[in-house]
């Protein structure tokens, strides 16, 4: 195991407030939403490891390169500097100095994100990097992604895996974008779970020793306080 996320864990058992917690899952769970409101309730920085993927991505398809071919996109990963803002409350993010914000939203990058992350060499830049923001988190961290309990940070305090049914990850994701069609919505987030499952390098599993959460019956709320709670029993066993 790494000195970097050996030092995060360490660092995290020093401070009782300040904990690791990783939350990961496929689109539409409620992963971003609830991972913010966590950190913003709790005190603790929040770091998107998704927005960074797709930045990484975005920069690729603005400099030309192939994001079909594995090789280019290899040698091409170290290039861009990506800089995550980790406030809860106004996550910011940046590629080259240039906000990413807002472009790396786009359905072009949504549709070639997962052919970027799959490639070993970006998956090891970009984990390097939440690695160091996760280290440098004095107060604690939440951490969201596909590969964080299992891959970034094995040793987190917490780790907490968000499910959903695909109908109810359709229609949330279908209702955060106006004039998206539901069937579509539910066949390409299919699609994304069976990429990002099925790659050789990190892909989405489940932690065994995380907490599942189910959230196609419960509201942003309930499961907001239900992870404000399991972080709550986490800090008062130590």
């Amino acid at each position: 195991m790494s000195t970097t996320v050996e030092t995060v864990s360490a660092a995290a058992r020093t401070a009782p407030a300040a904990v690791i917690v990783a939350i990961d899952g496929p689109s539409g769970t409620g992963k971003s939403s609830t991972s913010k409101a966590v950190a913003a309730q709790l005190g603790l920085s929040y770091l998107d490891t998704g927005a960074q993927y797709r930045a990484i991505t975005w920069w690729m398809l603005n400099n030309g390169i192939d994001v079909h071919d594995a090789v280019e996109v290899a040698t091409a990963a170290a290039k861009p500097v990506i800089v995550s803002g980790t406030d809860p409350t106004a996550p910011t993010i940046t590629v080259d100095g240039e906000d990413a914000s807002g472009p790396i939203r786009t359905q072009e990058v949504t549709s070639k994100v997962s052919a970027v992350s799959a490639v070993p060499e970006v998956r090891t830049r970009i984990t390097e990097l939440q690695r160091t923001i996760a280290a440098g988190a004095a107060k604690g961290i939440v951490v969201e992604g596909r590969d964080i309990g299992t891959t970034v940070l094995p040793d987190a305090d917490l780790k907490i895996f968000l499910t959903a049914s695909p109908e109810a990850r359709a229609a949330r994701r279908s209702g955060e974008v106006k004039g998206s069609d539901l069937a579509a919505t539910k066949e390409a987030l299919i699609k994304r779970d069976a990429a990002d499952s099925g790659r050789k390098t990190s892909p989405l599993a489940k932690a065994d020793d995380a907490v599942e959460v189910d959230t196609t019956e419960l509201t942003l709320q309930q499961v907001i306080e239900c992870v404000v709670t399991l972080v709550g029993e986490k800090r008062a066993a130590r």
